[in-house]
C-alpha cells in the first residue's frame, strides 16, 4: 500500500511554502500508510553539514549534543521532538559520526541541505510533531508506511538515505534486494535496517559514487533491481520519479510554470495552487522523470 508525494519548487516564490504544501498532501494520503511516516525537506545551503540525529530518549539526545558541541564547538542546533539538525564542517563528518555511534544516537540523513524526519504514528500528527508546515525549501518528498513486511518501527519508516543529500521513498516490494544488499555491503554500502527501500537507496548511492548521473543510476535499477515498485528521490538539487516496467501501483504527477508534484492518488495533489490549470499525467513504467535547479 503507503503512499508518497513530492513536491518541487520551479519557482523561488514557492519555497516558503514547501513545507506546508508537503504536510498537506502527506496528510491526504494517510490511509495509505497510517502506521509511520517521514520526510526530507531541502532548504538552504549554510556550508556545512547537516546531520540529523534521532533518538527517543531526551537525555540521550542531549548527552549526544553536549558531546559534539564540547568536541567541534558551536554545532547550531535545531530541536524538533524526538530529532535534532546539528551542523558541523564536512571535513569533521567522520569523526561526529564516530561520536554519535558511542552516545546511541541515529543519525537519520546527513547533507548540506537536506533535513530528514520520520517517526512511528499517522503522517498528520508526525508531520506536526516536527513542524513541517513551517519548514522552506526548494523541495521535499514524504511517505506515509502502511508497514506489510517488517514492524511498525521508526526505524523501519521512510524516507531512507544512504548518502549525502539523497533520500528515497518507495511504493512497492524488491524480490532480490537481499542479494543486491550483500553486493553493495561489499562495496562498502552501510545498512541500518532489513527493508528492502533502504537497498534501493544504498543502490543509488553505489551508483552515483561510481560516477553515474541521477538518472543513468535509476536507468540501472531497471535492470538490476526485480520486483514491482515507484521510487520517487530526493538529491540536493532535484528530485526524480521511476516506476517499474509494468507498473502496477499507482501514480500521478502535475507541472505548471511554479512547480512539479507527485501523489500516489491525484487527491494528494488536488489541494495545490493552481492545480486546475496544471499538466497531469500518468508517469509512464520504465521511465526516468527528474527535474533539476541549479545550485
Amino acid at each position: 500500500m503507503c503512499g508518497i508525494v513530492g513536491l518541487f519548487a520551479k519557482s523561488p516564490s514557492l519555497e516558503a511554502h514547501v513545507g506546508a504544501l508537503t504536510a498537506q498532501m502527506l496528510a491526504v494520503m494517510g490511509d495509505r500508510g497510517p502506521d509511520s511516516a517521514g520526510f526530507a525537506v531541502y532548504g538552504a545551503d549554510t556550508g556545512r553539514l547537516k546531520l540529523t540525529l534521532r533518538s527517543p530518549d531526551a537525555a540521550a539526545r542531549d548527552g549526544a549534543l553536549a558531546a559534539l558541541a564540547a568536541r567541534f564547538g558551536e554545532v547550531r542546533p535545531v530541536r524538533r521532538d524526538t530529532h535534532i539538525v546539528v551542523s558541523v564542517p564536512e571535513r569533521d563528518e567522520i569523526a561526529a559520526r564516530a561520536l554519535l555511534a558511542e552516545s546511541g544516537v541515529a543519525v537519520v540523513g546527513a547533507g548540506r541541505r537536506m533535513e530528514l524526519y520520520k517517526e512511528v504514528g499517522r503522517p498528520e500528527a508526525v508531520a506536526a510533531a516536527f513542524d513541517l508546515p513551517a519548514m522552506a525549501g526548494t523541495h521535499a518528498v514524504g511517505h506515509t508506511r502502511m508497514a506489510t513486511e517488517s514492524a511498525v518501527t521508526t526505524r523501519g519508516a521512510h524516507p531512507f538515505s544512504t548518502g549525502p543529500d539523497q533520500c528515497l521513498v518507495h511504493n512497492g516490494s524488491l524480490s532480490n534486494h537481499n542479494g543486491v544488499r550483500r553486493m553493495l555491503v561489499r562495496e562498502g554500502i552501510a545498512f541500518e535496517t532489513e527493508n528492502d527501500s533502504e537497498v534501493a537507496a544504498g543502490y543509488l548511492t553505489f551508483r552515483m559514487r561510481e560516477g553515474a548521473s541521477l538518472e543513468e543510476a535509476l536507468t540501472a535499477a531497471l535492470a538490476d533491481l526485480d520486483g514491482f515498485y515507484t521510487f520517487l528521490v530526493g538529491t540536493r538539487t532535484g528530485f526524480a520519479v521511476l516506476r517499474d516496467p509494468i507498473a502496477c501501483k499507482p501514480a500521478v504527477m502535475a507541472e505548471t510554470d511554479d512547480y512539479v508534484a507527485f501523489g500516489s492518488e491525484f487527491r494528494a495533489l488536488a489541494g495545490l495552487p493552481g492545480i486546475e490549470d496544471a499538466h497531469l499525467f500518468e508517469p509512464e513504467p520504465g521511465r526516468v522523470y527528474a527535474w533539476e535547479r541549479p545550485e
